[in-house]
């Protein structure tokens, strides 16, 4: 009874491996092999979103709710991006050195940024759902809403990242101890999917609304808009958005969120360890689809980003060109001149050398 009431602060992590049962040691090949595709997905996280806040930023046509939240969204995804790469270089047989609070770090990073991107997509639900319910194309949410829902947000996902470092977890009472996370209390990895797992059935029950709406009022207008292609089409490209958004979420999150309820559970047939790496690398996953799912469909955000490249190539090639005009004319090669002599010049300097 003394040793589970002992709390075990300054050990390293491989202490509370050894006693969770969780065997984080990984084969040489698969370790190469996240460490590869998971840094090339974070690249383009980490590159696509910020184009994503760059493109609201720049062009006025995006300062509406859905845009700003687009661009939180853009922004928790860039910060999952980050964890990630964080978590992906601190796994292995690196984690099993490190100390409590390094752990927390790594881990809170993690929570905060799912945490965030889980909460910005139920926030773009709830304003799609409101903009669609009055058939317009914008909500009529003012900036001062926005920017509270956006603090909501972020004060949420933090609170849900810091909760075991605050003392739900298991450093003092062993046995509660998960295996997928050896630190944290199983009753939190119930607590942390559970909750998860609500917000996704709220969410899908506002986009099944929202498709039941639009197909609805499809039907209506269809006899009457014989005439207008346009309004034909946008109710039918919001419906396949929707599906697109429902199926990408359900194939990133579910899995992994099952997987933590039933080590929460404490199955002990469920082989939950086995499962682990390749599960986070699909809830990552979700963070490339994002920009792809809310920005790249928009014909207006493509050619902001279209623009916002060729600037950034206009300015490269004025940064080369200062460069080259500054460089000190000391030698031939210096002048810009790619022309070798001429057999005159050649000449003229063997007649003053003579």
């Amino acid at each position: 009874m003394a040793e589970q009431n002992t709390c075990h602060y300054n050990e390293t992590m491989k202490f509370f491996y050894n006693q969770s049962g969780g065997d984080d040691k990984w084969d040489t090949t698969q370790l190469i092999l996240v460490q590869v595709v998971g840094s090339i997905f974070c690249c383009f996280i980490l590159v696509s979103n910020v184009m994503v806040i760059a493109a609201v930023i720049t062009n006025k046509r995006f300062h509406y709710p859905f845009y700003y939240l687009l661009s939180n969204l853009a922004a928790s995804d860039f910060l999952a991006g980050i964890a990630y790469v964080y978590l992906m270089f601190n796994t292995g047989e690196v984690s099993r050195q490190l100390t409590v609070t390094g752990y927390f770090i790594r881990q809170g990073l993690l929570d905060i940024s799912l945490s965030a991107s889980l909460a910005n997509l139920l926030v773009i639900a709830l304003e799609r759902y409101i903009s669609v319910m009055s058939w317009k194309v914008h909500s009529n949410l003012t900036k001062r809403r926005v920017t509270l829902l956006i603090v909501l947000v972020w004060a949420i996902s933090i609170f849900m990242g810091a909760v075991p470092s605050l003392g739900w977890n298991c450093i003092c009472n062993l046995n509660t101890c998960s295996k997928l996370a050896p630190i944290f209390s199983r009753s939190y990895l119930i607590f942390w999917s559970v909750s998860n797992l609500v917000v996704f059935l709220i969410m899908v029950s506002i986009y099944l609304r929202i498709y039941a709406y639009v197909k609805k009022k499809t039907a209506m207008l269809m006899p009457h808009t014989s005439g207008s292609i346009n309004r034909k089409r946008t109710p039918m490209k919001l419906m396949k958005t929707v599906l697109v958004v429902l199926g990408a979420f359900v194939i990133c999150w579910t899995p992994g969120l099952v997987v933590l309820l039933m080590d929460g559970l404490n199955c002990e047939n469920c082989h939950v360890m086995k499962l682990k790496r390749w599960l986070l690398l699909l809830a990552v996953l979700n963070s490339v689809m994002n920009p792809c799912i809310y920005s790249y469909k928009d014909e207006e955000m493509w050619a902001t980003f279209k623009n916002l490249m060729r600037c950034i190539g206009n300015g490269t090639r004025r940064q080369r060109s200062t460069n080259a005009n500054s460089r000190p004319l000391s030698s031939g090669h210096d002048t810009g001149n790619s022309q070798p002599p001429s057999e005159e010049m050649k000449n003229d300097e063997s007649i003053l050398k003579n």
